[in-house]
């Protein structure tokens, strides 16, 4: 090989690789596997290793698949944005085709996937989870509505009811709970977000809750939602599926969660980034991150 096509070759080839895996939104999809992993864990019945380890992957494919099909729908806004103008298909990496046939071809797959590893529950779930991520929030609600991310939330809240489903081949109350504790999760996670990437949102055309009703108006229904936070966060002790272990830490994160949303309602805007909306929403991916941690170390200790 000659050095100059060794240096195309070192300067394109991974480039190209990595360009259809940021196609995926690895860093939501790692979430994604940790809360359905999580589902699968503490489920109250026994699956093989290797078909948790299949069912994990479906909804991480799941996960990338919609992603994908997100990020074509999505291309003209991602290109008026700088937090997201670097992104493969405004930057003219990837053709859109490629990256709407990669998205099908992984639903398709990812729910194959689960139906012959678990069950058609799990698959069911998979399935609605795709197709509301699709065609609810990226096509009908991300450009319309303010209430975009609280409704659109729900795709994100299914893994760990998928998780649940594909070890008992049913949704009880304890998965329906970590369903709403995502659902819940999401809209102060994203508003902390968007109060300080407001102008992004506003150039692009985005009608998101800051651009439309106000800073005020979202601190407001952040602390309402990390508030309504509380109940959901214990319910899987309430519901005897997780000892007090667990409940105290929920209860310690809930605290400094609505500590959080205070400290944003009380401060002045900032759009900047430097302020508390920026460390509420870094926080936010702790509180979720621990609080889903919490829930198998629960069971492994005790019991």
């Amino acid at each position: 090989m000659t050095d100059s096509a060794q240096t195309l070759w070192t300067t394109t080839g991974p480039a190209r690789v990595r360009d259809y895996v940021d196609l995926l939104k690895p860093r939501v999809m790692s979430l994604v596997v940790f809360t359905g992993l999580v589902g699968v864990m503490i489920a109250p019945a026994h699956i093989h290793p290797f078909e948790a380890f299949l069912a994990v992957l479906a909804i991480a494919l799941g996960s990338g698949a919609a992603g994908c099909i997100n990020m074509w729908f999505e291309r003209d806004l991602d290109a008026l944005m700088a937090r997201t103008a670097n992104r493969p298909l405004p930057a003219g990496r990837v053709e859109p085709d490629d990256a709407l046939g990669l998205g099908i071809l992984l639903s398709i797959f990812s729910v194959l996937l689960m139906a012959l590893a678990t069950n058609f529950v799990a698959a069911a779930l998979l399935t609605a989870a795709i197709l509301f991520y699709v065609f609810i929030y990226t096509i009908w609600l991300k450009r319309r509505t303010p209430q975009n991310i609280v409704i659109g939330g729900a795709a994100g809240a299914f893994p760990p009811m998928i998780g649940w489903a594909a070890v008992t081949g049913d949704v009880s109350a304890v998965g329906l709970a970590l369903f709403l504790l995502i659902f819940l999760w999401t809209p102060p996670h994203f508003w902390a977000l968007a109060l300080y990437r407001s102008e992004d949102y506003r150039r692009a055309g985005v009608p998101m809750l800051p651009v439309v009703a106000g800073p005020r108006a979202t601190k407001r229904q952040m602390l309402v939602y990390t508030l309504m936070l509380v109940p959901v966060a214990l319910a899987p002790t309430l519901l005897g599926a997780v000892g007090w272990l667990y409940g105290a830490v929920a209860v310690a994160l809930s605290v400094v969660f609505i500590g959080y949303a205070v400290a944003v309602l009380l401060a002045p805007d900032d759009r900047r980034g430097h302020g508390p909306a920026k460390r509420m929403f870094k926080f936010s991916l702790l509180y979720l991150a621990v609080l889903f941690a919490a829930l198998p170390i629960d069971r492994l200790l005790l019991g």
